[in-house]
């Protein structure tokens, strides 16, 4: 049988790595990494990736293949991703997807085109953007595409440039690029949840750890690697308030206390993201009790009847 994927998604704190990681030695399986951020090498205690020990021998693919000055493409890990997983299933193995960017998550599981992409075509629209600002390219948006700007922010100028570049290369609206709702091949989505003042406490700790597990040498380290040159890498939560402590534009407490808001609100932008996802099936995560959540992701996926051996 094809065995499906399971995905494990949902905001950061809520335990999806240590999830993965359990399905995956429960039902001899890989992971295969859906945090754009964890795809770069060296970007370790910053996006609090698993060590080698932390893998317990689970194979996980995703995970450092890009240098810190390369930009990460959605379309490239589509393609690679859907490789692991085929090659998984091949292996006869369950293919764990974990992750919480969710348009990455998409790109492995849904029906989802990546329109092309043109650095002067972009260059050209950025500069268009400083000239005039976020709320006119917004305007502009609005004009070519009311779909597209009634799901993008005035202020994500970022993803503005993009659905402005899209429509100029392809001459349609960049709403008809997005992803639909609809399988490339058998899935299981699993989402993992708890209360926002636990979420938020436990990105605090989180943040805490990172620092004085080394997030600042980290940060020296890569910065040697070419950080500061990185369209994606330089922009990661954590490091970009590290660089600050480097450069003594932040005091080390300012730059802790301001992660912890980003993150919080990076948070609360993946719960609107999967949240709409009539897909998944939400699990609780509140308590942080690992085992009772596997035995609830199990009871989901014998449910489903999908998959051998649960």
């Amino acid at each position: 049988m094809t065995h499906p994927v399971v995905a494990v998604v949902g905001p950061t704190a809520t335990g999806k790595s240590e999830l993965g990681l359990l399905l995956a030695e429960h039902l001899g399986g890989e992971v295969v990494n859906a945090d754009a951020m964890q795809l770069y090498r060296g970007m370790d205690i910053g996006t609090a990736k698993l060590t080698e020990t932390e893998r317990r021998g689970v194979a996980h693919h995703q995970l450092d293949v890009l240098d810190v000055t390369q930009e990460a493409s959605v379309a490239a890990y589509q393609v690679a991703a859907r490789d692991d997983v085929a090659a998984i299933r091949d292996r006869g193995h369950v293919p764990v997807l974990v992750g919480g960017s969710g348009l990455y998550v998409r790109a492995v599981l849904d029906r989802l085109e990546i329109p092309p992409t043109d650095p002067e075509v972009r260059r050209s629209i950025e500069r268009e953007a400083d000239a005039v600002g976020a709320p006119a390219m917004h305007a502009r948006l609005v004009a070519a595409d009311p779909q597209a700007a009634g799901r993008i922010l005035a202020t994500n100028l970022r993803r503005v440039v993009r659905a402005l570049e899209v429509i100029e290369l392809t001459g349609r609206p960049f709403s008809a690029s997005l992803p639909r709702r609809e399988f490339v091949s058998p899935a299981v989505l699993l989402g993992l949840r708890a209360d926002r003042s636990v979420l938020d406490e436990r990105i605090v700790r989180r943040v805490a750890h990172m620092w004085e597990a080394g997030l600042k040498q980290e940060t020296e380290m890569l910065l040697g690697r070419g950080l500061r040159d990185g369209v994606t890498a330089a922009r990661a939560i954590g490091y970009r308030q590290a660089v600050a402590v480097v450069d003594g534009v932040l005091g080390e407490d300012e730059a802790r206390a301001d992660t912890v808001a980003v993150t919080c609100r990076y948070a609360r932008r993946q719960e609107s993201w999967f949240r709409p996802d009539p897909r998944i099936v939400w699990i609780e995560a509140t308590d942080g009790d690992m085992a009772r959540v596997l035995d609830d992701a199990l009871r989901v996926l014998r449910a489903s009847g999908g998959v051998e051996g649960v």
